[in-house]
């Protein structure tokens, strides 16, 4: 083999966040059969360390940013982003996950291997460079995510989520890699800075109409893995089946990487096509935003109504992306920083309030809680409020400067329609927040067991990050602008 070809001590560095979960992951998989059965803190110690691990390397990695193994990955202000978020989301995620599974008497080996594993593979979709090893980061997320998705096996609401989950993800992935094949058969490449270049070459505008059809193909692939419209079906079925710590990880984690798949792609490989793609995703932000909106209202569990609002907030997203702008994309990244908060936050709540079997997941189970359990009220009411976008919480910020971005890109209509979608959300989220302060406690609320220590440093966490980016934006969105100037 070529000295030119073996990778260096930096590119290996680049790549330390990636290796740390795969050897975690791995481990904790090992160690699972071989710890004693009365001990549940060691794989959970052993989880947490391994993306406390993972999260120092991808700072650490930062400090020599620059592409690696022949160009296939990138480090950048982008990928750091992404990959510190998706990390963060992970750790959140271990910290609900662990009084949960305890609850539901399921083992929690398997359950922290495949979460290491579908954030190794965020990790790879984040900071790929080239569309293979976007498909192969795709493919470790889904698949793992897919098992997490039915791991309660006894529970049929566990199963039926876990196979729609699998079906209808397998038939996107299936149109992103026709995409992906064509793509290669029109450049030759599949490596993105090199498509970009293929489509800009005057010679190839014969071929014009097949390239914008694998970038529609591709669409469909990504817009399933971020629930937006009208490939939106599955999430709240597998939401609403899932495990709730689960349910939070989805809505939060795999979205975030499939946006950041979605805005490297189309920003660098697919720019030169915008003037054919804008006007599709400008229709899908539309249709996602009433879709999620309109649907949520009429929802009675508290985890549909969440999914439909994780549809609904995707739209939001989406309109950003639609700006095809560098605002836009800055503008994207602090929004889904600020959303995995509050999702997060609301989804623990959840997972406390629903007791073993998920018995309690109507929202009339809330009745009462601003009685019994004050503090988890309130901290419910700030994750309620900033999904709304009320002032001095993450949430209001993250609308502020996508719908300034899209003004910015005279996107007009669709800055005043997202404006409508707000104040039609602002309907369900307070219906929540009405009935857990002024109707009487009901049997879900009367007998709550106190809040564990892992769940409450995850409501603790999430409200600090939803305050600390409602009142300094700047501390997210500064590293954001300067990232987003890089991917454009």
């Amino acid at each position: 083999m070529s000295a030119s070809f073996l990778p260096t001590g930096v590119e290996y560095i680049r790549l330390l966040p990636e290796i740390i979960l795969a050897i975690f992951g791995t481990v904790v998989m090992m160690a699972s059969p071989l710890r004693p059965k009365e001990s549940r803190n060691f794989l959970y110690t052993l989880t947490l360390i391994g993306l406390v691990a993972a999260l120092w390397a991808s700072i650490a990695a930062y400090a020599s940013p620059g592409t690696a193994f022949q160009g296939m990955v990138i480090i950048d202000g982008f990928g750091t982003f992404f990959r510190v978020l998706v990390i963060g989301v992970g750790i959140l995620t271990i910290l609900i996950s662990h009084q949960y599974l305890t609850r539901e008497r399921a083992e929690p080996g398997e359950y922290y291997s495949l979460l290491l594993l579908s954030v190794l593979g965020q990790c790879v979709m984040v900071t790929a460079n080239e569309l293979i090893m976007l498909f192969i980061g795709l493919e470790v997320s889904s698949i793992a995510s897919y098992v997490m998705a039915g791991y309660l096996r006894h529970d049929r609401r566990n199963n039926e989520s876990a196979l729609k989950y699998f079906l209808l993800g397998s038939f996107a992935t299936a149109f992103l890699l026709y995409g992906v094949a064509w793509i290669y058969g029109i450049t030759g490449t599949t490596n993105l800075a090199e498509v970009r270049a293929a489509l800009l070459t005057p010679g190839l505008a014969p071929t014009g109409m097949l390239a914008s059809a694998a970038a529609a193909l591709m669409f469909i692939g990504f817009a399933f893995k971020v629930s937006a419209a009208p490939f939106h079906v599955w999430a709240p079925d597998v939401y609403q089946g899932a495990p709730a710590p689960v349910a939070a990880f989805l809505s939060a984690g795999p979205k975030a990487a499939a946006f950041a798949i979605l805005l490297r792609v189309y920003m660098t490989a697919f720019e030169p096509l915008a003037d054919r793609w804008e006007p599709i995703l400008w229709l899908s932000a539309l249709l996602t935003m009433v879709i999620g909106n309109f649907a949520a209202l009429t929802q009675t569990n508290i985890k549909r109504l969440l999914a439909y609002s994780s549809v609904a907030h995707a739209g939001y997203v989406m309109v950003a992306v639609t700006t095809n702008t560098e605002m836009g994309t800055a503008a994207a990244m602090f929004y889904l920083a600020s959303y995995a908060f509050m999702n997060i936050g609301a989804f623990a709540v959840v997972a406390h309030i629903s007791r073993q079997g998920e018995k309690y997941v109507q929202i009339q189970d809330l009745a009462g809680l601003g009685v019994r359990q004050p503090l988890t009220a309130a901290l419910l009411s700030v994750f309620m409020l900033s999904l709304i976008g009320v002032p001095l919480t993450a949430g209001f910020f993250g609308k502020f400067y996508i719908f300034k971005a899209a003004l910015d890109a005279n996107l007009v209509w669709l800055t005043v329609l997202g404006l409508l979608n707000s104040a039609v959300a602002a309907y369900y989220y307070l219906r929540v927040i009405v009935v857990m302060y002024m109707q009487e406690p009901v049997e879900s609320t009367n007998s709550l067991p106190p809040l564990p220590t892992g769940l409450k440093a995850t409501l603790w966490g999430a409200a600090a990050g939803t305050f600390l980016l409602g009142i300094f934006p700047s501390l997210v969105l500064d590293f954001a602008g300067r990232s987003a100037a890089l991917v454009k």
